[in-house]
């Protein structure tokens, strides 16, 4: 059957920029796949995605005008409904043939099954293969209803009858035209009201011609670029404006570059039609503001790119993405400058007003913020903070140094004060690196300036930790006191649910415990936040702990780890996080080894033994020994038992496991020559004693036994 490729567009106001990548996949990847489903594709079919401000397309390689027809069999009842006892169809049996399109004559045809208990009829026809017009009319009714729409708009079309009025449509965008071509063949679908043809529009200004007329589905990409002025691929313009901003911030000279932020470039392009990339600037006086501000306004108002210098520093240069290409760009320029202008002198404004009052006069306002009504304001929120901080401060080897524990206090006291300056009042995202600024301004020591700065970090995958101790154990203090706080009033995330963040702030705990190298029990961590809250919650220490071992496991599987790596590890919730790695590169080698199966099936024997027994003493008394097998088991861990424990304890996990290794000839003979649970109680007990000794010299690194197969 002859092939020929499809072009589908949805030509419509200016889409959401956000959404837009996202829209275009979508739109594009049901399509395909209905078509596929009804049997209108080709093994070797594939789809091309096409997404700009104003239009979202789809083009289809090797789709047929006709699908090719099936065998289809279908299941109709039980044999004892459908028949009666001298074999001849019962009325239901009639009834459902009918509804099939098929006569009485379809009774001999029909086929007996097993199904299941009973016996059934099925019922074998030939499904005539869907027509193009109708398999690309269900395949787009589909596409438009599983879009992923952030927003949808309702507006009012004429309707195309005699008498006069509306009908309402229901769409993230109005739309205006609809695009379908087979080859050069216009494919009869409706959508949106419109009635499907071959031709778009182009760019808003700079088209060639309007409408753009397209000869075939092949011909849309070449022919959007030339008539209509428009790059319709999205990875296409993307990368052009990538390419642009490079080539803008060359010619600029000096080492500069612009700045890298995927979001904000992903958002330009979905803004505009046909890039081109132009150099503007603002005055130096701008720039004794703190760079974030600037940056931030440009980016997040304006959609600009900063342009840095090599040591990172802001320029007072910056690049637009312009959606025009006039011969004299200068007005296009002067225009973003005069923009931009107002934006960088509010930012000023906000920075020199806010550094008229230190950090420790904003103290008490936080009290007039409420922070969550059953967990009172943001100065409760303070004070829990500044507890947990001088908590977690006390169980680390610094607690005797006055100024540390001081430095700490204090920066635990103002991490929270920016939230009522003006800057972080219009820009939320600068909380925290405004504190530091603000810092700095009123005196205080690099230490404290840091760690307020710092202590939202980790922020998010990735991300820096905070640079020193004082840093470290305020941003601990911080996601404890969430953590706490929230499971202790039983505000827990619900599937992708997670407003508090408490995954991430889980994350971040874990990650400041095991990258910071923190001497600290996660345990004891918990332990001295609860405190902190009073009467205001349930105690949540087992469920927090369990929270927080779960981040852990996912981000150890992700970083590689076998699940039975990671399960061996955690089963035994090590305290000292940053000993996990080490751990799990001790059981990685000892896996590796041969004896290792063995020992690791023993290990879940030994367990499920004593869990049996109940409560076990690892007390061993030789006097009751009466099988050589035991007696040799009990030799060889006297040798080696006092060696692993002491390359354990010297904190040399690997070989402390491989050092077990040499247990596995006696362990076996033990197992196939004695028998544990003995008539004689005193025998059983010295037996279960001495693989009590074992099980507990076994799994100090790890839970062996989850290496089983």
């Amino acid at each position: 059957m002859t092939t020929q490729n499809l072009l589908i567009e949805l030509f419509v106001e200016e889409l959401p920029p956000k959404a837009l990548q996202k829209l275009g996949d979508a739109f594009s990847s049901v399509l395909f796949e209905q078509l596929k489903a009804q049997g209108l594709t080709a093994t070797n079919s594939a789809v091309t995605a096409y997404a700009s401000p104003r239009r979202l397309a789809a083009h289809i390689t090797a789709v047929s005008a006709l699908a090719a027809d099936k065998a289809v069999q279908q299941k109709l009842m039980p044999v004892t409904v459908g028949l009666d006892a001298s074999g001849n169809a019962t009325p239901a049996l009639l009834k459902k043939l009918q509804a099939l399109g098929a006569g009485p004559e379809a009774v001999a045809q029909l086929k007996r099954a097993p199904d299941g208990k009973a016996e059934a009829l099925f019922y074998d026809s030939i499904v005539k293969g869907a027509s193009l017009a109708d398999g690309l009319q269900k395949a787009l009714n589909e596409a438009i209803a599983k879009l992923p729409i952030p927003k949808v708009m309702s507006y009012q079309l004429e309707t195309d009858c005699e008498l006069p009025g509306w009908s309402s449509v229901h769409f993230v965008r109005p739309a205006h035209s609809l695009v379908a071509l087979h080859g050069s063949t216009v494919v009869s679908v409706k959508a949106l009201g419109l009635t499907a043809g071959n031709s778009t529009q182009g760019h808003r200004f700079e088209a060639r011609v309007s409408p753009v007329v397209l000869a075939n589905a092949d011909v849309y990409a070449d022919t959007l670029a030339k008539d209509g002025a428009v790059i319709a691929s999205f990875t296409e313009r993307r990368a052009e404006i990538a390419r642009q901003l490079e080539a803008a911030a060359a010619k600029v000279g000096g080492g500069v570059k612009a700045i890298e932020d995927a979001a904000l470039l992903d958002e330009v392009t979905a803004l505009v039609e046909r890039p081109n990339v132009l150099v503007c600037e603002f005055e130096q006086q701008f720039l004794d503001v703190p760079q974030e501000c600037l940056i931030l306004t440009m980016k997040a108002n304006q959609k600009y790119f900063p342009l840095l210098d090599a040591a990172g520093k802001l320029t007072n240069k910056f690049l637009v993405v312009s959606n025009i290409t006039p011969d004299d760009a200068s007005a296009v320029i002067g225009g973003n400058e005069r923009v931009v202008r107002p934006r960088l002198a509010d930012a000023k404004f906000f920075f020199d007003q806010d550094r008229k009052k230190t950090l420790a006069s904003r103290v008490d306002g936080l009290a007039k913020v409420v922070y969550h009504n059953k967990l009172g304001t943001q100065g409760e929120r303070t004070e829990r903070v500044r507890a947990i901080a001088k908590g977690v401060a006390a169980l680390l080897p610094q607690a005797k140094d006055a100024t540390f524990v001081q430095a700490v206090d204090t920066a635990a006291q103002l991490a929270k004060t920016d939230l009522l300056t003006d800057m972080v009042g219009e820009f939320p995202e600068l909380q925290g690196i405004m504190g530091g600024y603000y810092a700095r301004h009123d005196g205080l020591s690099p230490d404290v300036a840091q760690a307020i700065e710092d202590h939202y970090k980790p922020r998010f995958a990735g991300d820096e930790l905070p640079r020193n101790t004082v840093g470290v154990v305020v941003a601990l203090a911080d996601k404890l006191e969430t953590l706490v706080g929230m499971f202790g009033i039983g505000n827990l995330p619900t599937g992708d649910k997670d407003p508090f963040a408490l995954r991430r702030h889980a994350l971040g705990v874990v990650r400041m415990l095991s990258e910071a190298h923190l001497d600290v029990g996660l345990d004891a961590l918990i332990a001295q936040a609860i405190p902190a809250f009073g009467d205001k919650i349930t105690d949540p220490a087992a469920a927090l702990a369990s929270f927080i071992y779960d981040r852990l496991s996912g981000g150890l599987r992700e970083q590689g780890y076998s699940a039975q790596e990671v399960e061996a590890v955690l089963a035994l919730r090590p305290q000292r996080l940053s000993d996990v790695a080490k751990r799990l590169t001790a059981v990685r080698a000892f896996a590796a080894l041969p004896e290792s199966p063995a020992l690791a099936a023993a290990n879940k024997r030994i367990g499920n033994v004593l869990k049996k027994a109940g409560e076990v003493d690892a007390h061993v008394n030789t006097a009751l020994f009466k099988e050589d097998a035991e007696q040799a088991l009990y030799a060889v861990m006297q040798k080696l038992l006092p060696e692993s424990e002491a390359q354990f304890n010297a904190g040399d996990y690997t070989a402390s496991l491989q050092t077990l290794a040499a247990l596995r000839s006696p362990v076996d003979a033990f197992f196939d020559d004695v028998m544990v649970n003995a008539e004689e109680m005193d025998l059983r007990l010295n037996r279960q004693g001495l693989l009590k000794s074992l099980h507990l010299a076994m799994n100090r690194v790890a839970d062996l036994s989850c290496l089983a197969a």
